[in-house]
């Protein structure tokens, strides 16, 4: 009964912050880019209160 409400509700609901921060680090295109974005999840970029 619940399961079309469940996948209505996900698909609705926005990416989770883990998943923002996954799509960012995925788009480094080198190493380097890649700890520079590290390091800015690091320091809460996605994670700042609003």
């Amino acid at each position: 009964m619940f399961g079309p409400v469940r996948k209505i509700a996900r698909a609705l609901r926005g990416p989770s912050i883990e998943d923002r921060e996954l799509a960012y680090l995925n788009g480094a295109v080198d190493r380097v880019d890649l700890e520079y974005r590290q390091r800015q999840i690091d320091r809460g970029m996605f994670r700042k209160a609003f």
